[in-house]
Formats: structure tokens, sequence, C-alpha cells
């Protein structure tokens, strides 16, 4: 292995956003999609890594980088490596989402709307980037890198990418143009063209919500009220969160209608959809078999959903939770819609339920009060017990709220109870699988809610 290579797999082997951990991997291949304009010295470079796993599948993954001819010690925490790079001779590498100036660049590439041999900067109209905010790289835990352009935008940069468009970009985009509440503006993207011809999306950059605040922490706050007050209701206390579930409800129908608009509407066959269902509780059956008491009542709500004939589909958010909001002053915004992280980006292109996206939410509201009643461990099994209670009622109240809001005024359409019946058991025993080879400890959570499946 060369020591460029050597140097790239070591960094990407400890970076926090590397989805391959715990698996063994090469380096098969450096692709340099091109650099960044205005500046050559040192220059910015797009490198694509390509890495080959011991079971043949391979992954691309993005790295920005300084070619530094001396070393910089103001980037040592981005150090990625010494080498002979085949452009620019002996260089210092340092990952450039660390390094402000170089970000800055980027900015001001979109804001130009520049094009290089590579790589092709897009900004759509509307916005005046503030070109002097100074870049900030966001430290919380991600897929991707955010930086952050003062309180005027935010940069995402795909860490993992793939050959086609990314439908974070792609929705951000007419969700926009269709001047959605609901979103944080696009105000442009990255991209370069793949060998055969198709996009690659690399970055995309968008409004920044400064007074956003976690849809989740909220939920979580206000079971935190509930639970600390004992004599009182959900609908007493004074972190109740039914309106803020309904808003939410109005804010994702509303969604899904710009969607429609935009990208159309199909139909699939219920019992195609319903099959789906089934084999994944097959498969769910070998990783927990827990879930093989509950699997006839399961079968149940798919069966239900197979008599419905036929399934209209469109495009949605596809990985939907209240860790995927926002609450700013104007309102619920919903974040990143590139899908369900483990799908390949060609599955997670697919037209899917809007069904699914309220299940999403749904068993959110689920978790919600059910997490927080196992954070705050109670010896006496009586108060435990009455905190369980006060969860279910807490999720009660939110669900109904959320999904009223949803269904509008004339409220849920024949059939229509027996989709979101089936997509939540769905949603749940996706959650019982990751939980058993994530978070153990909370795998009770789905399990309970699996035993409710077709109860009233």
């Amino acid at each position: 292995m060369s020591t460029r290579a050597e140097s790239l797999h070591a960094y990407l082997s400890g970076a926090r956003w590397f989805g391959g951990k715990g698996r063994t991997f090469t380096v098969a291949d450096v692709h340099r999609l091109g650099t960044i304009p205005g500046r050559d010295d040192p220059p910015v470079v797009v490198d694509v890594v390509e890495l080959e796993y011991d079971d043949g599948s391979t992954e691309l993954y993005q790295l920005p980088l300084v070619l530094a001819s001396d070393p910089d010690t103001h980037l040592d925490n981005a150090f990625v490596g010494w080498w002979e790079d085949p452009d620019h001779g002996w260089v210092h590498a340092y990952d450039a989402v660390h390094d402000r100036a170089s970000m800055s660049l980027v900015l001001q590439a979109i804001a130009a709307a520049s094009a290089t041999d590579g790589l092709r900067f897009v900004r759509l109209p509307g916005h005046d980037l503030d070109l002097e905010a100074t870049p900030a790289l966001f430290s919380g835990e991600q897929s991707n890198s955010s930086v952050l352009f003062g309180e005027d935008s935010v940069l995402k940069v795909f860490r993992k990418i793939t050959r086609g468009e990314n439908p974070d970009i792609t929705t951000h985009q007419v969700l926009t143009e269709a001047g959605s509440d609901h979103v944080a503006a696009l105000y442009g993207w990255i991209e370069a063209t793949a060998d055969d011809g198709s996009p690659v999306h690399l970055a995309m950059l968008q409004q920044f919500l400064r007074t956003a605040s976690d849809g989740w922490e909220i939920a979580l706050a206000s079971v935190r009220d509930l639970f600390s007050e004992a004599d009182l209701h959900a609908d007493e206390v004074g972190g109740d969160f039914a309106a803020e579930a309904a808003r939410l409800g109005t804010a994702l129908s509303e969604v899904h209608e710009q969607l429609r608009g935009a990208f159309g509407v199909d139909t699939v066959d219920a019992h195609a959809v319903a099959a789906q269902m089934e084999e994944r509780l097959d498969r769910a059956i070998e990783v927990v078999p827990e879930l093989a008491e509950h699997a006839d009542r399961l079968r149940g709500a798919y069966s239900a959903l197979a008599g419905v004939g036929e399934v209209a589909v469109q495009r949605i958010h596809a990985d939907l939770h209240l860790g995927q909001t926002l609450r700013t002053i104007k309102g619920w915004k919903l974040v990143d819609f590139e899908g369900e992280p483990a799908k390949p980006l060609a599955e997670r292109m697919l037209p899917d339920s809007p069904w699914r996206d309220v299940a999403g939410m749904l068993r959110s509201f689920d978790y919600a009060p059910h997490a927080m009643a196992r954070s705050l461990p109670e010896d006496d099994p009586d108060v435990a017990a009455q905190r369980e209670h006060r969860a279910e009622e807490w999720a009660a109240r939110n669900k109904d709220a959320f999904l009223t809001a949803y269904a509008g005024e004339s409220g849920l359409a024949p059939g229509e109870g027996v989709l979101v019946a089936a997509y939540v058991a769905d949603k749940t025993v996706y959650e019982c699988v990751y939980e058993a080879r994530n978070r153990p400890s909370w795998l009770p959570i789905p399990l309970a809610a699996v035993a409710r499946v077709g109860t009233p």
C-alpha cells in the first residue's frame, strides 16, 4: 500500500462520519474530481476515495483537501497525511472542511456559479449570500460535514457519495422553488460528472435556521414536565406538546402536497407492498426472535393492506422522525431528505407511500415518552408502572393530534386507517432490528409497540 493510500486508510478509519467502521477495507483508488477555484497556493482539491471491503463491495468517500507544501500547524487536527501527489508533488494534506479560508473559497465559487474542468457550482436565485461570514465547522456527530457561515447559511458536505442525484438536493430544490415554509431554503450546490455522464452531488448550501430547536429535544422536555407533575394529565401540564404535534401534522401534509405537485403520483399493487413487509418481518425474526410470538398479528395488518388494491406513491421524506424536525419562530421545518441511509441511492430515489412518513412520526411520538421513562430508573415498581402509564397517555394524545391535523377536516378516508396500521407495524419491526443491533437496552420500546398491533 502506498504512503498516500496508508494515510487515507488511517484517516477514514478514525473519522466520525465514516460508515464502514468495524469492516476490513482497502483503498482501491483515488479519483480527483477537480480544484476549487480562487487560489493556486495552496490548492484545494476534491478527491474521491474508492474503498473495497472484504466482501467485494465498494464505497466512495469525498475528501476535500488542502495540499500545502509546508506543514500548517493551525490545521494539525485535520492532518490527513504526507505523500507525493500526482499533480502537486510532495504535499502535506489536510481535510479542507476544517480550513476557514478554503471554505470561504467554496462559498465564493457557489455565489459566482463557477465551473471548472471537473466541478460545477450551482446557485439558485433569490438570496444574497453573506460572503464575509466566517466559516465554522459544526462539531456535532453527523454522517456528513456541515460548515456554518455566520448566521446566513450552512454547507453540508456529503462524505459518502453515490453516482446519481442526491434526493436531499432535488427535494429541497423543488420545495424551495415552490415557496415552502417548511424547509430550510436551498441556496445552491456542488456537483461533478461521473464517468457514465450521470451527476454526482457533492455538497449543498442552505439557509441557516438561527432560531431552530430540535423537535426531539422539545418533545422530551414536554415529557419531562409531565413526569414532574404527579397529579396532572398530559393536557394539563405547561409543556403540553399536542399543539406542536398538530402543527407538525399540518406541515407534513403541506410538504407532501407540494411534492405531489412537483414529482407527480403513481400507484403500486398493495399485494406487492404487503409481500415486501412480510419478507422484512421474516428477516427480522431471524435477528429478533421475540418477534415470532407477534408475527400473526403483524401479518394480519399486512394482509389488510393487501386488500386495499393499490397504494399511491410519490416523493416523500422517507426517514422522518422528531429528530428530523426543527422548531423555529416561523414554524416547523423538516430536514435531511436523503432518505433511509442504509438503503442504496437508487432505492432512496423511488417513490413511496406518504403514510411511511406519517408512520415514522407516529412511532417517534411513541419513542419520546418511553425513552424518557427508561432514562429515569425507579426502584419502586408502582412508580415505574405509573410512569409508563403516563408515557402511554402522552404518546396517545400527541399521535392523535398529529394524525388529525395531517388528515385535515375530512379526516382519514376509507382504507387509510388500514394503511396507517400497516406502515406503523412495518416501521416498528424495523425499529426492533435496529435496536437489537445498535441499542439493545432500547429494544423493549418497539417490542412493546409490536405487542399492541391490532389492539384498539
